[in-house]
């Protein structure tokens, strides 16, 4: 079975339902999307894995793994999504220590985690993208955007997904002027509500395009 290169388009929350994420990933040679609903916690360590500009005081679990790793000399090469089974997603980490090669299972977000923090490629079977995969057509956007058409899409994967719910305080940051946000983002990392960084920088990013 042939393999596809994937990249990360972006992290969407749903505006219906609180604690639910889906992350979207992108085809690189072609333009179907692959969307993946995950938790709080993995969307929160990916975002911050994107978002160079949050720098956390102390590791998270996924930094914590990399710098374990480099001390040990464990190079994580690749991830691949191998399988797909009642909407779930199943990956393989593929990890090297003296020229020795192991595959590690994870979950899908936990092995994306790490995939950015060691800069591995990530990559699907064709057979699972043809199953799952999505077209979408929008107006090119900046990269890690993601349109209103994919949030719609988004809103009806997660609306049905059996999934693990976490309560989130949706504050209005758009009220705020941006010297506030940026003094709220840094009392937000500086208080490791990386959750709440991530949506602080999110207004932020939006205000300078």
């Amino acid at each position: 079975m042939s393999l596809v290169r994937l990249n990360i388009k972006g992290i969407s929350y749903s505006q219906t339902q609180n604690g639910a994420y889906a992350l979207i990933l992108s085809e690189v040679d072609g333009d179907r999307k692959l969307p993946i609903v995950i938790g709080a916690f993995e969307a929160q360590s990916i975002a911050i894995a994107l978002e160079k500009e949050i720098k956390p005081p102390r590791p998270l679990t996924h930094d914590l793994f990399k710098n374990f790793s480099d001390r040990f000399d464990i190079v994580v090469k690749q991830v691949i999504i191998h399988k797909l089974v009642d909407g779930v997603f199943y990956s393989s980490i593929i990890c090297e220590r003296d020229k020795i090669e192991e595959i590690i299972d994870a979950r899908t977000s936990d092995a994306i985690a790490l995939a950015l923090r060691f800069k591995a490629p990530i990559f699907t079977y064709k057979n699972i993208l043809d199953k799952a995969g999505i077209f979408l057509k929008t107006t090119p956007k900046k990269k890690k955007d993601v349109s209103k058409e994919e949030e719609a899409v988004i809103e009806e994967l997660i609306l049905g997904e059996d999934k693990e719910s976490v309560k989130i305080t949706g504050e209005d940051y758009t009220k705020f002027s941006s010297k506030e946000l940026n003094q709220m983002l840094d009392q937000a990392v500086a208080n490791e509500d990386y959750e709440k960084a991530a949506r602080i920088r999110d207004e932020i990013s939006k205000r300078q395009k």
